[in-house]
This record gives C-alpha cells, sequence and structure tokens, in this order.
C-alpha cells in the first residue's frame, strides 16, 4: 500500500465514528492545554521578574567593591585599615588584564556637603567622576545634548531632573514640575566642616551638556563628571591631596566581552579579595528556579496526558474488538501484519495529533485572557509586583502538538500489535 492510501483509510476509519474519536480527543485536549498554559505561565511570570529587575539593560557589567575580610568563629575582630582590600591603580591594572575584560571604567564619588541648584530651585543628589571623556564608551547614549563631559560640562541622567524641588512653595501654586536641565548652568555649593565647627564654602559652575537617554538603571539618576574635577573637589574636602593607591577609588566598572563569561570573571574578581557583583548571576538564579517552576507546571500537565494516553489505549482496544471481522478481511486480501499495524498506529496517533492541535488553540486562548486580566490586575494594583503573564515560547506548540501525537502513538501500540497479530481464519470468525 502506498502512504496516501494508508492517510486516506486512516482518516476514513477515524470519521466512522466521529463521537468516540471526539471524546478521546478531549482528553488529549485538555492535557495539552494544560502543558501549553502552565509552561507559557511560567515562561511569562520568568520575563516579568527579570525585566523589572534594577539595572538589569547591561548583562556584560560587573561593579567592583572594595574587599572587608570575613572572620570565621564567634570571636570578631576589628577591621582596621590595612585589612581593608583597596580599589588602587594597581588593581586596575590587573582588572584589564584578565582575559575576557574589555574595559575598567574607575567611579568617584563626591565626598562631602554638596548642594545642587537652578534659579529659585535646589536639589539632592550626587555626582560621579568618571575616568571618561565620553560617557558613549560604556554604552550610554544621549536623549539631549552630548555624552562629553570635561571639566566645567557634566552629563546627567534622564531622571536627575526628579531631584529638583521648590524650597520655597507659594501658597495654591501650581503642581512643581521638574525642569529642563539641558543647556542650563548649575550653581554647586561645597560644604567643608573643620574639626573646631567652623565650616568653609566654595562656589563652582557647572554647564549641562547633555541629557542621557533612560536606561533604568544607575545612570539615570546620576550627575557625571570628570575624574579630575571630582578629585579636586574631594581633595579641597579633606584638605589633602589623595592617594589613590593607598586610598583607592569608590568603585569600579569592569566591562566583559559577554553575558556568558561574566560570572566566572565576577569570580575571579571575588578570589582577589574585592567584592563583585553582577547582573546576570541575579538573572541566572531566577532562570534557574523559572526553570525548575516550569518542569513542575509541564509535569502537571504531562499527567493530565498520561491520563489522556489511557482512554486513547481503551478506545483502539474496542475499535479492534468491534473491527475483528474486518481485519481478518483486510488480511484475507492481502494485507500484512505490518499493514494491520500502521493503520491503526495512525488512528492512534491521529487521535493524539488532533487533541494536540485543539490543546493548542485552547491553551493559547487562556494564555489571553491570564495576559488580559494580568495587565488589568497591574493597572489597579498601581503596577508594582511581578505581572501575572503568559508567553508562548515559539517551540512550545510544535513540541506540544509532537508530543501529544507521539502519546496517542505510544498508547495504541499494544492494541495495534493485537490488531498485527490476529489469525485470519479466527479472525473471520469472530462474532
Amino acid at each position: 500500500m502506498r502512504f496516501t492510501d494508508f492517510i486516506s483509510l486512516i482518516i476514513d476509519n477515524l470519521s466512522r465514528r466521529k463521537g468516540r474519536v471526539l471524546l478521546t480527543a478531549i482528553g488529549v485536549v485538555i492535557g495539552t492545554a494544560a502543558v501549553v498554559t502552565l509552561v507559557s505561565l511560567g515562561v511569562g511570570l520568568q520575563k516579568s521578574a527579570t525585566s523589572q529587575l534594577w539595572g538589569i539593560n547591561d548583562l556584560t557589567s560587573i561593579e567592583v567593591y572594595p574587599g572587608y575580610p570575613m572572620f570565621d568563629g564567634p570571636m570578631m575582630k576589628e577591621i582596621t585599615e590595612d585589612d581593608i582590600k583597596r580599589l588602587s591603580p594597581e588593581a586596575v591594572e590587573n582588572f584589564k588584564a584578565i582575559p575576557g575584560v574589555t574595559q575598567v571604567v574607575i567611579k568617584q564619588y563626591v565626598q562631602g556637603g554638596m548642594e545642587i541648584s537652578l534659579e529659585k530651585l535646589a536639589a539632592w543628589g550626587s555626582a560621579m567622576g568618571v575616568n571618561l571623556t565620553d560617557l558613549n564608551d560604556i554604552g550610554l547614549e544621549a536623549n539631549q545634548g552630548v555624552t562629553a563631559i570635561s571639566k566645567g560640562k557634566v552629563v546627567v541622567g534622564s531622571s536627575f531632573n526628579n531631584n529638583f524641588y521648590d524650597p520655597n512653595p507659594r501658597p495654591n501654586s501650581e503642581p512643581f514640575s521638574p525642569p529642563d536641565l539641558m543647556g542650563q548652568k548649575l550653581k554647586i555649593k561645597l560644604t567643608r566642616w573643620s574639626q573646631d565647627g567652623t565650616t568653609s564654602t566654595k562656589s563652582y559652575v557647572l554647564e549641562v551638556v547633555g541629557v542621557l537617554a533612560e536606561t533604568r538603571g544607575e545612570s539615570d539618576y546620576n550627575m557625571y563628571m570628570s575624574l579630575d574635577e571630582v578629585t579636586q573637589w574631594n581633595e579641597w574636602f579633606a584638605g589633602k591631596r589623595i592617594d589613590y593607591k593607598k586610598e583607592g577609588y569608590n568603585q569600579i566598572s569592569v566591562k566583559v566581552e559577554s553575558p556568558k563569561i561574566v560570572v566566572d570573571i565576577a569570580k575571579q574578581i571575588t578570589d582577589m579579595g574585592y567584592q563583585a557583583y553582577t547582573p546576570q548571576s541575579t538573572v541566572e538564579g531566577i532562570n534557574s528556579y523559572f526553570s525548575t517552576m516550569q518542569l513542575v507546571f509541564g509535569g502537571v500537565g504531562a499527567i493530565a496526558l498520561l491520563v489522556a494516553a489511557i482512554g486513547i489505549a481503551n478506545t483502539m482496544t474496542m475499535a479492534i474488538l468491534e473491527r475483528t471481522r474486518e481485519i481478518g478481511i483486510m488480511k484475507a486480501v492481502g494485507a500484512t501484519n505490518n499493514n494491520i499495524l500502521t493503520i491503526f498506529l495512525g488512528e492512534a496517533a491521529g487521535i493524539g495529533f488532533l487533541g494536540g492541535i485543539g490543546g493548542v488553540l485552547v491553551g493559547w486562548a487562556i494564555c489571553a485572557v491570564i495576559n488580559a486580566l494580568g495587565g488589568s490586575m497591574l493597572a489597579t494594583g498601581g503596577g508594582m509586583g511581578t505581572q501575572l503573564a503568559a508567553s508562548i515560547p515559539f517551540w512550545l506548540p510544535v513540541f506540544s502538538v509532537t508530543f501529544a501525537t507521539l502519546i496517542g502513538l505510544i498508547s495504541g501500540l499494544y492494541p495495534a500489535l493485537n490488531a498485527a497479530t490476529l489469525i485470519p481464519v479466527d479472525a473471520l470468525k469472530y462474532e
């Protein structure tokens, strides 16, 4: 028999018992829909959780901080300056020498009292000095102006203007709106306190030459300056020259080639005695948790498919009993055992295939309802927390239909073998 003959015969046999096939396929539909819905829910929750992580936009970055010793045992030892692993210029060179590291950026904060003002507005916040002349070198882009920084020129984050407020609001005045900082000249007042209680002040004017595009990370709230200028300010606060070989930098950002090696490089830096944090390690932890959740969810759906498999086996067994004489006639006219086996396996696989297609469609509809309800719940709740969402991966429908078809094929194997091994004479005599 040709392959097309087998397909035609299988479709004809299934269409002769539409009611029984439909009821059997419904079990497969339920199981497949459960697999699609639950796995998609796990994938959706994973995406929702990772997308809301602060600073998750850059997975190739490692933030490094000075290392502090860890003491074992119940007795705590007082930490001295010699115990701290400083981020010295030597450390910078050591980080650059690690294979896979593409860039090392020094970050130094203003370490003293700083007041920011713009006309009648005041602001809180801090300034960060970096050893760069252009922030575009670390992947930051300008929404307004440029990303180049120099002495007296600063670039601010997209949300930095939200730090401004009116210190003397008038009664019944209009709601305050953050100012547009592009091109503005910010007045900076530094305040230093001496041991005898006296204060000294120093004033600067900084021109905003660029406003960064939103990153949903640290850069949105920073004011970037040149490292030399911040060092000059900090030396005025301290009343002495700063020796970075002894005192070290506040923070260092290490950029690597790929997110695949970022955790390994972070471990190398930690082994050197420093503290290292990377968003990728958080993402990997979340992915591991949700991967386990998807396996559990998929297992629950697979149990429903197992129940459906028993239904397919029962349907095929009853079909063989009803068609015993038909099998005998087919063998009498020349059908081989393999022909009979192929026909009944094809019918069982066909039931699984139809149920799989229906289950994917039902699962897709359920996911659409979940996403609609999840969006409305998020809006009602103010947008806080992980959103209830379902996301169907491109491979899941294909896998679900294939798996359902395979379940049908396996379920029909025993009944099909019984049909194929029937003795023609006995089958023709069967009533």
